[in-house]
């Protein structure tokens, strides 16, 4: 795949994770590319449904899927704004997915790489090649904004709670 491909790919995942954002939710966003069609798309929505699995890899496996008509998502490539967590790289491999790109490292629960890899373990039936970095800066940008905004509003309520 082609490095202008692959950075338009990532754009529509950062087009996903604005989506989240916009929700109120953490910003990360996922699209699945089959044979270069779109055939997936996601964005956490955790918050919206009260689903500790509505992640945005997920969700996209899932549109992906039911896309296709199903489960088997070989040759195809995973676009996320994070490295993915262990119950997302499952997904990945469950499904067969055959590369994932990534933007921004998750030290604390990246499983592509970061703080294990799950994707490429050849214990498992399948593996995943992996790509990380991918725009990594707008999808740390992302990110920060929106914790930002979070402690930015915690402390303002705090600041009311002290003075009323």
């Amino acid at each position: 795949m082609e490095q202008i491909e692959i950075e338009t790919y990532m754009q529509m995942a950062l087009a996903e994770a604005q989506q989240a954002a916009a929700l109120g939710e953490v910003p990360i966003g996922a699209i699945v590319v089959k044979n270069g069609r779109v055939i997936g798309r996601g964005h956490n929505l955790r918050e919206q449904a009260q689903d500790a699995t509505a992640h945005a890899e997920l969700l996209a496996i899932q549109d992906a899927c039911r896309t296709i008509k199903s489960w088997r998502l070989e040759e195809a490539a995973l676009f996320v704004t994070l490295e993915p967590c262990p119950m997302c790289s499952g997904a990945i491999i469950n499904a067969r997915i055959g590369a994932v790109y990534y933007g921004a490292s998750d030290p604390k629960a990246g499983t592509a790489g970061t703080f294990m890899n799950l994707l490429t373990d050849t214990r498992f039936n399948h593996q995943a090649a992996v790509y990380p970095g991918i725009l990594a800066t707008e999808s740390q940008a992302q990110l920060r904004a929106f914790f930002r905004a979070i402690r930015a509003k915690q402390k303002a309520a705090k600041k009311l709670r002290q003075q009323g």
